[in-house]
């Protein structure tokens, strides 16, 4: 059987030897009789797992003392709403950065919960899109914090640098981002991820926050939702997803064996440029995002002639190239390619692109 692809946006595919590990513990984890996913979470061994995954996740992110890392549940909707009950005051706002579909659903959502100030910063320049120098954005000085989604999914728009915000608390949602390049912790007040992209299966949520900033959660904010519950409890004021965990730390495992985040970073930057080199060097393809801003984990791309796309995608899937049609609201393509991939995955897609417009020009 040829080897099959998944190039879905989420649930992502993991680690083929991930699989194969999860899959060889699976009724027998660690000598136990059983399978982790049948584990106490208060058990000690447990407690062993979930100590190893955050001490791993720290050593790839080098992340600084003074930052809680928490697992939990909710995912990246979930933290749309637990951000602002945990850091937005009755009597201030918060900047929302709207560069595509998920930062302007979460900022949507931070509606429910206090005064947004919602800042798009995507222009077209020349036909292609692109994000706005962050010095040009008209950020509060007196906002309770800055919200910004470094990669945006469905649209494809990355941003690299990390904007300044002049001590207002930075917050990033990096569910497609995190792991994938090195970032300085240090600079953001908070992160947050879902799992179903480079961390593990969905049903877990990555958040780090330093410290400083919790124990100041609206009143009516659920315990779950509380970061300061949360911590002092060590992710397990309630029962957590328990086996996104176990898997996550397989995860954790495996990048730190592939080298850690600086080496996956270089392999995403190659799968990432052969795919786009193919496509602007194809007239039978194309993609609309300024080279600057060309997203790494999720590459859009459209078929000039439209009416190809069924085809396009039937005949994909039968050389085992799945899950590559685009988000409903944007339509055309999108190859997610995460940690994950291996660029072989992307190898075989170009290769394939390269068969279909021969045999379609």
């Amino acid at each position: 059987m040829s080897a099959v692809y998944n190039f879905c946006a989420g649930p992502a595919m993991l680690p083929v030897p991930v699989m194969v590990k999860a899959q060889s513990e699976f009724l027998n984890w660690n000598n136990t009789g059983c399978s982790v996913m049948e584990l106490s979470h208060r058990s000690k061994e447990f407690m062993a797992v979930a100590t190893k995954a955050e001490a791993d996740l720290r050593q790839l992110m080098s992340i600084p003392d003074n930052y809680k890392v928490l697992f939990c549940h909710g995912g990246g909707r979930g933290q749309f709403s637990a951000v602002p009950l945990n850091l937005l005051p009755a009597n201030k706002s918060a900047d929302y950065i709207i560069t595509g579909s998920w930062s302007k659903a979460a900022a949507n959502e931070a509606e429910n919960f206090g005064l947004i100030n919602k800042i798009n910063v995507v222009e077209k320049v020349n036909g292609q899109r692109q994000i706005k120098d962050s010095s040009q954005w008209p950020l509060d000085k007196n906002a309770a914090y800055v919200h910004y989604c470094p990669n945006e999914t469905v649209d494809g728009l990355e941003l690299f640098d990390i904007p300044e915000t002049h001590g207002v608390p930075l917050v990033a949602d990096l569910s497609s981002t995190i792991l994938s390049r090195e970032i300085d912790v240090s600079k953001f007040a908070l992160i947050y991820a879902g799992a179903q992209k480079n961390i593990g299966p969905s049903g877990l949520t990555i958040v780090i926050v330093r410290e400083d900033l919790l124990g100041s959660a609206d009143v009516k904010t659920p315990c779950i939702f509380n970061y300061q519950t949360e911590a002092d409890n060590s992710s397990m004021y309630n029962t957590p997803p328990t086996y996104a965990w176990y898997l996550a730390g397989l995860v954790f495992e495996w990048l730190i064996d592939s080298g850690g985040v600086k080496a996956i970073s270089s392999i995403n930057k190659e799968k990432a440029q052969l795919l786009y080199q193919f496509v602007d060097n194809s007239k039978f393809y194309r993609n609309d995002i300024a080279s600057q801003h060309r997203s790494l984990m999720n590459v859009p791309f459209w078929l000039v002639d439209e009416s190809l796309n069924n085809a396009f995608l039937e005949q994909a899937k039968s050389a085992g190239l799945l899950a590559l049609e685009g988000h409903r609201m944007v339509g055309g393509m999108r190859a997610s390619i995460y940690n994950a991939m291996p660029i072989e995955g992307v190898q075989k897609l170009v290769n394939f692109m390269r068969e279909f417009e021969k045999g379609n020009s």
